[in-house]
This record gives structure tokens, C-alpha cells and sequence, in this order.
């Protein structure tokens, strides 16, 4: 089966040596408030908030930001879509049907909880569960993925012995 979509199998390390890093720094960023100081900018933002009733005020600003979790969120995303969108070393059409089969599991979990937080979510908490929202499909996925390879190798050297 051709899968020309997927990133050849040496991306899945990259990916990993990604993630990890990426995973730590953002729980940091989101339960401890951390930031990395000399990531201190002047950046380039599309709405700018007014003093005005909150209000957004659209056209091109510059504002102070502290970038760590910017670099967080692309360092996870980034390791997160080569793990889960990299060939496996023997890539056939039953890991693709797991594939296909563990993204449309992660996309029904993913708008369950979806779904949860509209409903029972309000205020400025219900920003931080959107922005956690952006990341669980590739988290459920790649757990998904993942465990039911791993359960189907240990299945077949069960069988084997």
C-alpha cells in the first residue's frame, strides 16, 4: 500500500526528542507559569486588546509577549505530528487500518470532550480547555496508535511461542 502522505519511518526519533521536551515545557508553562526570560519580544500580533470595553482592535501591532509558550506548543506539535504521521519500520495495510481506525477514535474522543467543555466550561477557563483542546486529538491518537501496535505485537509473539 502506498502512503506517500506519511513522513519516512527516521522521523519518528526526531519526533520523539521533540515531544518530550515539548510535553514538559508546556505543563510547566501551564501549571507553574514558567517562562524563559531572554524570551522577552516585541512581536508582530493581529488583534491588539483596547483599554475600550476589552475590545479588539484589528490591523497589524507590535506588543511585548514572552514566547515560551509559543515555543512549547510548535516544539509539542511539531514532535507530536511526526510521531503520529511517520511510517512504522513495517508499514502495511493493517497498521494502516490501525491508523485510520485510532484517528477517528481520538477525533470522536476529541469532540466528546469537545463538547463537554461548551457545555459545563464558562470564562477564562474555558480558554485554557480550548487551547488544551488543540492538542489532545494528536494526544489521543498517538496513545491510541501507539498501544494497540503494542498489544497487537504482544498478541503475535504470544501466538509464536
Amino acid at each position: 500500500m502506498k502512503t506517500s502522505f506519511l513522513f519516512p519511518n527516521s522521523f519518528k526519533k526526531v519526533g520523539w526528542v521533540l515531544l518530550v521536551p515539548g510535553t514538559i515545557l508546556g505543563l510547566l508553562v501551564l501549571f507553574q507559569g514558567y517562562e524563559i526570560a531572554f524570551l522577552n519580544a516585541k512581536v508582530f500580533t493581529l488583534f491588539k486588546e483596547t483599554q475600550f470595553l476589552n475590545s479588539q482592535n484589528p490591523g497589524g501591532h507590535l506588543v511585548n509577549n514572552n514566547l515560551t509558550n509559543e515555543l512549547a506548543s510548535v516544539i509539542f506539535m511539531v514532535g507530536a505530528i511526526l510521531v503520529g504521521f511517520s511510517k512504522e519500520k513495517q508499514e502495511d495495510e493493517y497498521i494502516s487500518k490501525i491508523r485510520l481506525e485510532s484517528l477517528v477514535w481520538a477525533t470522536y474522543l476529541n469532540y466528546g470532550f469537545l463538547l463537554i467543555g461548551l457545555l459545563f466550561v464558562y470564562d477564562t477557563q474555558f480558554l485554557t480547555f480550548m487551547a488544551l483542546n488543540m492538542f489532545t486529538l494528536l494526544i489521543f491518537f498517538i496513545i491510541r496508535f501507539h498501544l494497540v501496535l503494542s498489544q497487537n505485537q504482544f498478541s503475535v509473539k504470544a501466538h509464536a511461542e
